[in-house]
């Protein structure tokens, strides 16, 4: 039995990554992929899969190595300034998206029970807020976000199962090929899958299980997480592929593969995808909103963990931003759309070098630096993150 919870200890941290990742925007652009271009995209995950490990155990080994935080280590190298402006930024991308992934768990819920979306988003986010007062906020994540986890591979996997899917057809998609007109969506989908922040949140979730479980709680690695990440993301890709393309069904929203399912198998069909829908969106409100929180608390000397009452705080005011905003225009503002992407495209990528950075510094990590094939690895990563950026700057302000 202790064998068993220390595995699943060192599986935290990849797990929360995981789950906060996969919430409503990503399982829509995902949809999108598999509706519009069959089964031909899904290389892509591969690739995005491939970088999202990379940077994830650099995050881990950060957090499980240097004698601070990571944004605690960037104001040492580069001064308060470049730590509060990433602090901030990450903290307004939070709030901006975390509109979607409340209406995401009202329609999951509203939808499958014929119920009032808004009453549930208040629910849920209440509820969240509450969760943070627990004495140990981390072990009541890390739980939780296993069992959202488990949720949504049980309700995808069934799906998928219904399905029936061509395994020729998906070895097929392994060959990389661009079909006319999805550049936009591959973008879109690695940006959202290959997450620097997600990666740069892994360090503090180190941080923190080795708080909780001090000593003996063994070497964490968050590749089975972002593994899962990427089943999750072919799962329901391949779905898709196999109920809507050949229907050339559209998809606008991560609901719509719900309503797709219930005519062809009925509405046992819908109410699984619902609730994969669900685990999804409760990960990303719970997740999404953690992350903002924290580093923003970190950046302005706050405290660099769970147990810190204005750190917490903050992660309140992101969850309530969230779903006031969903309330009163029960979609996501088009200006804040704009704002979060405006914030990604300027800073991912410095904190993708920043990351990269600590990670290759000999004198904060010792033996845990990073080997000369990971430094390539990351530098790949980095180039590629750098080129969505500046794509994304140019479909934004110059076209």
């Amino acid at each position: 039995m202790y064998a068993i919870r220390n595995w699943l200890s060192r599986l935290g941290p990849g797990i929360i990554t995981a789950a906060l990742v996969f919430g409503p925007s990503k399982m829509t652009i995902t949809s999108r992929l598999g509706a519009e271009y069959g089964y031909r995209l899904t290389w892509i995950i591969v690739v995005a899969i491939f970088f999202m490990i990379s940077f994830t155990n650099m995050g881990a080994r950060i957090g499980a190595t240097a004698s601070a935080s990571l944004l605690t280590l960037i104001r040492q190298k580069w001064g308060g300034v470049v730590s509060i402006a990433i602090g901030a930024g990450i903290f307004l991308v939070t709030a901006s998206f975390q509109a979607g992934n409340a209406i995401g768990l009202g329609i999951s819920l509203g939808e499958s029970t014929h119920t009032k979306p808004n009453n549930w988003i208040l629910l849920f986010t209440a509820l969240s807020i509450s969760l943070l007062f627990f004495r140990s906020f981390y072990s009541v994540l890390e739980k939780l976000m296993m069992a959202l986890v488990g949720l949504m591979l049980f309700a995808f996997g069934s799906t998928l199962f219904m399905a029936k899917p061509s395994a020729s057809s998906i070895l097929g998609g392994l060959v990389p090929s661009l079909p006319d007109g999805s550049i936009g969506l591959v973008i879109a989908f690695i940006a959202s899958c290959f997450s620097i922040v997600g990666a740069v949140y892994q360090s503090y979730l180190e941080r923190e299980r080795r708080r909780i479980h001090p000593g003996g709680a063994g070497k964490s690695s968050g590749t089975t997480g972002i593994l899962i990440l990427g089943v999750m993301s072919a799962v329901v890709l391949i779905c898709a592929a196999s109920v809507l393309h050949p229907q050339q069904i559209k998809v606008t929203n991560a609901a719509g593969m719900a309503k797709a399912l219930e005519p062809l198998y009925g509405e046992y069909a819908s109410v699984l995808f619902y609730l994969g829908l669900f685990g999804a969106s409760f990960s990303s409100l719970v997740g999404n909103a953690t992350v903002g929180g924290s580093l923003l608390g970190d950046a302005l000397g706050w405290g660099d963990g769970f147990r810190d009452t204005k750190v917490k705080w903050l992660i309140a005011a992101v969850m309530v931003t969230g779903a006031t905003v969903a309330i009163l225009f029960g979609k996501l503002p088009l200006e804040m759309i704009v704002l979060a992407q405006s914030i990604t495209i300027f800073l991912v990528p410095f904190i993708g070098f920043a990351l990269l950075a600590i990670a290759n510094d000999r004198s904060i990590m010792g033996d845990q630096v990073n080997s000369q094939s990971q430094r390539i690895i990351g530098f790949l990563g980095l180039l590629l993150v750098t080129s969505l950026a500046v794509f994304n700057f140019y479909e934004l302000f110059l076209k």
